[in-house]
């Protein structure tokens, strides 16, 4: 089969020797070494690392991310350090500077607040719901959740190890 590399105006023609390409050029033959070959052990390293997160199995919405928003940043490193320390979840992210509009008592309010983005079993969010209610200054603390449907398969399986059933 004859191929040719318009762009360097060189024809190229492929031998059924494993790992060895030829490049012709008018009166000039050289031999190279197939570029996979020298990647070889790189592609298989990244192969078997896409096999390996490909055959992770997850089942949807066995964890969940919550939701909670804090006065601020003193209260979010509180409830998310204890949120932590009591397996309630495997991480807590912390988002500053969020700004909410929302309604209270019958009047349109706008806060600065601090956002926690929580992962989670979804079985551990009634637990991790009684525990913000537990220890947030808010009359009516925020705590949402919404269920992972897919992700990273070892990134959920780490949840899972980190999160008691």
């Amino acid at each position: 089969m004859q191929i040719y590399d318009s762009f360097n105006n060189i024809q190229l023609s492929r031998f059924t020797t494993v790992g060895v390409t030829r490049l012709a050029e008018p009166g000039i033959c050289q031999e190279t070494v197939f570029l996979s070959v020298l990647m070889l052990p790189l592609l298989r390293t990244v192969g078997l690392r896409v096999f390996s997160m490909a055959s992770e199995t997850y089942t949807p919405g066995t964890h969940s991310a919550a939701f909670v928003t804090c006065p601020n940043d003193t209260v979010a490193k509180t409830l998310a350090r204890g949120i932590v320390e009591n397996k309630l979840a495997a991480c807590v992210n912390i988002v500053p500077a969020i700004t909410s509009v929302y309604e209270w008592q019958g009047k349109i309010e706008e806060d600065s607040e601090v956002l926690l983005m929580i992962k989670t079993r979804s079985s551990k969010v009634p637990a991790l719901a009684e525990y913000v209610r537990s220890n947030h200054p808010y009359e009516v603390a925020e705590v949402i959740s919404l269920p992972i449907e897919q992700g990273n398969p070892p990134y959920l399986k780490w949840i899972g190890g980190v999160v008691p059933e």
